[in-house]
């Protein structure tokens, strides 16, 4: 298994993109620490790993909070020794614009993305240096982040700051020999989240509606299919692992096509 002996801490661990890169990363080998704000999250996320014979402790934590984040790092290595892997992922949706997005929400929204992944990076970083081990740290993008979305500015604004946040960090760490990378998701098929929330114990939604409200994505993008979690955790597993051990510093986009398509061109209409 690629990641055998190996600790990774994931932040927002819901049942779609975090719950399937941690569940992702284990699969490979590796001890999950699954951070959350909802205590539900990191549970579930943690308990689902281990009844599959994988090792992972659920953390509660807001990632906006120093003390709560210098903790959760402390308590991964007293749990499994060390921490090897970072993979922040932390964030939430807010559908406001530059126009009506009230200022304090703004701050909010941005302290989680930006401000989330700075203080794990610290804290996990300066783990990985006190231990004299090599490192991984992996940065969760979007589509958003590449391209201007109306309506969902601090989101936008938060992901494409992540971008340059990642180019910063992997130079200051590249002499501790510690990687940084990001990984850029785009709009995901639900099928699997919703299998993975029910195999949690969850409410999900009628897949008939959530396919629908998908279907506008699926139809506009290159590939004519969205990628799944799982698809982002096999990326992840890579940066994360010896394979990529001479990459840091890039975005390595798991978008189905989203990014590098011309904008005028309608995939839809293409011909066999």
């Amino acid at each position: 298994m690629k990641l055998e002996g190996k600790v990774a801490i994931v932040t927002g661990t819901s049942p779609n993109i975090g719950g399937g890169i941690a569940e992702g990363l284990a699969l490979e080998g590796a001890a999950v620490v699954c951070v959350d704000a909802r205590t539900e999250n990191a549970r579930d996320c943690a308990q689902s790993i281990a009844a599959s014979g994988g090792r992972a402790i659920a953390i509660t934590c807001d990632v906006t909070d120093e003390a709560q984040v210098s903790a959760a790092v402390a308590r991964a290595r007293e749990s499994f020794g060390t921490v090897n892997v970072l993979v922040n992922n932390a964030a939430f949706f807010n559908r406001k614009g530059v126009l009506d997005m009230p200022f304090d929400e703004w701050h909010k929204q941005l302290a989680v993305i930006l401000g989330g992944a700075f203080l794990f990076t610290k804290y996990a970083a300066n783990s990985m240096i006190e231990q004299r081990c090599k490192g991984s740290i992996i940065n969760i993008i979007s589509t958003a982040g590449h391209q201007g979305e109306p309506g969902n500015i601090a989101y936008c604004t938060g992901k494409s700051g992540l971008l340059n946040f990642t180019r910063s960090a992997a130079m200051e760490l590249i002499g501790h020999r510690i990687r940084v990378n990001s990984l850029t998701p785009t709009a995901t098929d639900p099928s699997e989240s919703l299998g993975r929330a029910a195999r949690w114990g969850r409410k999900t939604p009628d897949p008939a509606r959530l396919k629908e409200a998908f279907e506008p994505f699926r139809s506009r993008v290159a590939m004519q299919r969205l990628p799944s979690p799982s698809d982002y955790a096999r990326a992840a597993v890579f940066l994360a692992s010896d394979d990529a051990e001479m990459i840091t510093g890039i975005d390595l986009r798991v978008d189905a096509g989203a990014i590098a398509q011309y904008w005028a061109w309608d995939p839809s209409r293409r011909q066999a």
